[in-house]
């Protein structure tokens, strides 16, 4: 599905990243970690074609993303739902409305995708929320609103940076089943996080691969987590 072969990234003369390796199958399950700076939003911009390896080379559903050109490059993105870390928002909108922003954007009539989106919202448990503006919200309805805007459209692939960095345990056990859910109904999953106990959690109710990034390079994390 995606695969990164060799991949090296450098920013403002300094090397980041170097000599990353690694696949992400259909169906798996991955967590990202390491000390902050270490470069885990970049490998991330890396996996979904936001930014370009300064070496090796980025493969996503068979494409080599370096080859595509910009509307390739769109309808690709459709199929990994990104939840980034500030779960940035449109202000004057309501909740429901934001959450729909991508199927707008993609022209899907929105009256016909009405009962997804019920649906959805209720599955994050914003259905009473959904007249709502965003800076009504508390964290975690932020945070389940961005994974509902990041899988409207039905994505193989769910890519989250920190999505739990910035609410309570609870809220992050909420957080980490609705990853979970989507894991089961097939989906590919990659967090980036830095919260080993939720790292911990997670082996409870699935299978998932831990990668650390350690001196610019991508390891599996040992049997320690």
């Amino acid at each position: 599905m995606i695969e990164l072969d060799n991949v090296a990234y450098s920013y403002g003369g300094g090397e980041l990243l170097s000599d990353v390796s690694v696949r992400l199958t259909p169906g798996s399950f991955h967590f990202l970690t390491g000390p902050s700076g270490a470069g885990k939003t970049t490998l991330l911009k890396l996996v979904y074609g936001a930014l370009m390896p300064t070496a090796g080379s980025v493969r996503a559903f068979g494409a080599d993303l370096r080859g595509l050109d910009r509307d390739q490059t769109a309808l690709l993105r459709r199929k990994i739902g990104v939840v980034h870390q500030d779960c940035r928002f449109l202000d004057h909108l309501p909740v429901a409305e934001n959450i729909a922003l991508p199927l707008t954007v993609s022209g899907r009539d929105l009256a016909a995708e009405s009962a997804n989106l019920g649906e959805l919202m209720a599955w994050v448990g914003l259905r009473e929320r959904a007249d709502a503006l965003p800076p009504e919200l508390s964290g975690g309805e932020r945070q389940r609103a961005a994974l509902a805007r990041a899988v409207i459209m039905s994505p193989e692939l769910i890519v989250a940076d920190e999505p739990t960095g910035n609410v309570d345990w609870e809220m992050s056990q909420r957080l980490l089943q609705l990853l979970v859910e989507l894991n089961r109904m097939g989906k590919t999953v990659l967090i980036a996080s830095h919260d080993l106990a939720l790292i911990r959690a997670a082996k409870n109710h699935v299978q998932a691969r831990v990668l650390r990034i350690s001196n610019r390079r991508l390891q599996l994390a040992g049997a320690d987590l």
